[in-house]
C-alpha cells in the first residue's frame, strides 16, 4: 500500500520541524543533520524520507554525498495556506487588546 504523505502531518513532528530549521540556511548531508540529534541515524533517515516524500525537502547528489535542502516552492504553498488563519487570529488578538485597554482605563 502506497500512502501519500501529508505536509501538515510531517511538520507536526518536532524533530522534522527542527530538521527544516537546520537546512533552511544551507544544504546538509544526512550525517550532518543526524549529528544535531540525540537519536539513532535510521530515525533521522526516516524523518528525511518523510520530508522528502511530501516535497518539503529536495535531495541533491554531489559526488557520493546526498545533500538535503528546503523546497522553497512547497514551503511557500504551506505558508500561503496558513496565512488566512494567521490574519484571522491577529485580528482577534487586536480586538481583544482593544477591549482590554478600554477595560483597564476604566
Amino acid at each position: 500500500m502506497n500512502l501519500r504523505r501529508d505536509v501538515f502531518q510531517a511538520i507536526a513532528d518536532p524533530s522534522r520541524r527542527a530538521i527544516l530549521l537546520l537546512v533552511a540556511s544551507q544544504a546538509m548531508t544526512a550525517g550532518a543533520i543526524a549529528a544535531n540529534f540525540n537519536t539513532a541515524r535510521p530515525t533521522v533517515s526516516k524523518h528525511l524520507q518523510i520530508l522528502t516524500e511530501c516535497e518539503l525537502l529536495k535531495q541533491e547528489q554531489s559526488g557520493r554525498e546526498v545533500y538535503y535542502h528546503i523546497n522553497a516552492k512547497k514551503m511557500k504553498e504551506v505558508a500561503e495556506f496558513i496565512e488566512p488563519f494567521r490574519k484571522m487570529w491577529e485580528d482577534r488578538f487586536n480586538k481583544l487588546e482593544t477591549i482590554m485597554k478600554k477595560y483597564k482605563s476604566k
